[in-house]
């Protein structure tokens, strides 16, 4: 039994290097903004 193959098929996908560093810049930048202004108020808070 022969399975057809076609060259390519399982090729990995390529991202451009820059998109995905704008693509983690968008999700990291405001969750880093976040997660440092939380700290800032508790320790305001309990502090």
């Amino acid at each position: 039994m022969s399975t057809a193959h076609t060259p390519g098929a399982h090729a990995p996908v390529k991202a451009s290097t820059g998109r995905l560093a704008v693509a983690w810049a968008l999700v990291g930048v405001p969750l880093a903004y976040g997660v440092y202004e939380t700290l800032t108020r508790v320790v305001a808070l309990f502090g």
